[in-house]
């Protein structure tokens, strides 16, 4: 079984659905990734979801002015993680912030652990995760081909900019973290 603890980052219907502003193109390729990773994790995987807040704050209120659809309460459909994901998430950690490195998310991986991170979007969840888990001295590996960006450029231009973290975050592939 690998080490560490599995954050999957935002699988979602916001960012799934065709029709939706915010569709993540290689949604499918990430799931595809996370589906493989899950049972090496068993009960060390904690789900993430991106939600408005009830009042935007800050420059939070510009961001939400371009983005007015995305105004929904928690329990909205578009917030909702896919359908493939909802039976496999025993863990839920909701947070209005691009960053999932919250409290919560810490005392899951611990002080001493690592963090294994896929999902979307490579290029705004996951990379804002993956530098505050740093930051706080965490191990972080970001597994490439579990996660997807806005296009595949942002995607490549986020696994480059992570990967000048180096020791403290680590890019890696299923394979290669499942030791296949």
């Amino acid at each position: 079984m690998t080490t560490g603890s599995l954050a999957v980052i935002d699988m979602q219907c916001v960012f799934a659905e065709p029709d939706s502003p915010w569709r993540t193109p290689r949604f499918a390729e990430a799931a595809a990734g996370v589906r493989r990773l899950l049972p090496a994790f068993a009960e060390r995987v904690t789900f993430t979801r991106f939600v408005a807040p009830a009042e935007p704050e800050g420059a939070w209120q510009e961001y939400y002015r371009q983005w007015p659809f995305a105004l929904q309460p928690p329990d909205a459909p578009l917030w909702r993680l896919t359908d493939e994901f909802t039976d496999r998430a025993p863990h839920v950690l909701d947070a209005p912030t691009f960053g999932k490195w919250t409290p919560e998310l810490a005392a899951r991986v611990g002080p001493e652990g690592r963090l294994v991170l896929a999902g979307v979007s490579t290029d705004c969840c996951v990379l804002s995760t993956a530098l505050a888990a740093a930051d706080a001295g965490v191990e972080t590996l970001v597994v490439s081909d579990a996660c997807a960006g806005a296009d595949d450029d942002s995607h490549r231009g986020a696994l480059d900019v992570m990967a000048l973290y180096a020791p403290l975050i680590r890019i890696v592939t299923v394979d290669q973290l499942l030791g296949n």
